[in-house]
């Protein structure tokens, strides 16, 4: 009898299950581990977004057109910010301020919106729920790559060379992705509890687009205000973003690299905030969604 409790003693569990907190709560490895998941929930994205719907990719290129037209006209006409011999269209300008913009809001819609519309995959089956939001990524950039095709096009037809900055242009990309994940992540745990978040996030998107330099560039905001007033304008890290995402492409922007530095670390730290605070509020989603 004493040698079976002193066997028993000895033996180790298999397993050992306990909370985690910070950084070891998330969880790269398990991710890798569902990889197989990940793909195919991001294919299952595109195939939706481009096979359900009657203009296909055709959507994809036609609202940053479309926009990009009215920013030309109500900025650049009425607003008078256009220059007059400038070999770069401020139509052109407006339409590479939108495909960055999308960047970010769409990634952030997305995000926002995955755990709600995967409610019966969040209740029901395990996996890590990190999966879902990162899946819809790999949408925005098959978005960002047919808009891209017109870019293309209108370079051409306007004798625009890219210069060397176009090499950075994966990098403004990345904290793009990096600060709307962040601040997508974050939205999607409290979507779960707080429906409310899901008609207030896109009022404060539409907010933020006129307050970005999309339709202008931050040259046009820090002529017209006080210089007392120009470090206001970087306390949005997309000014920054979305400004030298333009200057790699068109080599048009106010390039200053501490204020480029500020934005990425900016991103760095949404980003991480949006990790841990998504983990911390995992283990409710079942039971609330």
């Amino acid at each position: 009898m004493l040698a079976e409790e002193s066997t028993r003693q000895r033996v180790k569990p298999l397993i050992v299950i306990k909370a985690s907190s910070g950084w070891a709560s998330v969880n790269l490895a398990e991710i890798w581990q569902f990889r197989d998941l990940l793909v195919t929930l991001a294919a299952r994205d595109v195939k939706l977004r481009y096979r359900q719907t009657a203009l296909g990719a055709i959507w994809v290129v036609l609202q940053p057109l479309m926009a990009a037209g009215i920013f030309a006209f109500v900025f650049g006409r009425v607003a008078n910010l256009a220059k007059p011999g400038d070999p770069i269209p401020y139509f052109v300008l407006s339409y590479v301020g939108l495909l960055g913009w999308n960047i970010f809001a769409s990634t952030l819609g997305k995000i926002s919106g995955s755990l709600i519309g995967n409610a019966g995959l969040v209740s029901k089956v395990y996996f890590p729920r990190l999966i879902l939001p990162l899946s819809t990524v790999c949408s925005t950039l098959v978005d960002f790559g047919v808009a891209s095709i017109l870019l293309v096009l209108l370079m051409i037809a306007n004798h625009i060379v890219p210069g060397p900055g176009l090499l950075l242009l994966p990098v403004f990309m990345v904290l793009l992705l990096m600060l709307s994940i962040g601040v997508g992540l974050a939205a999607a745990a409290l979507t779960v509890t707080y429906r409310d978040v899901q008609y207030v996030l896109p009022v404060l998107t539409n907010l933020l687009l006129y307050a970005s330099p999309v339709a202008y560039t931050i040259a046009d905001v820090l002529h017209r205000i006080p210089a007392h007033l120009h470090w206001a304008v970087y306390l949005n890290p997309l000014a920054s973003l979305i400004e030298g995402f333009r200057w790699s492409i068109l080599g048009r922007g106010a390039i200053h690299p501490a204020e480029i530095l500020g934005a990425a670390l900016a991103s760095a730290v949404v980003f991480a905030w949006g990790a841990l605070s998504f983990k911390k509020m995992e283990r409710r989603f079942a039971d609330v969604i």
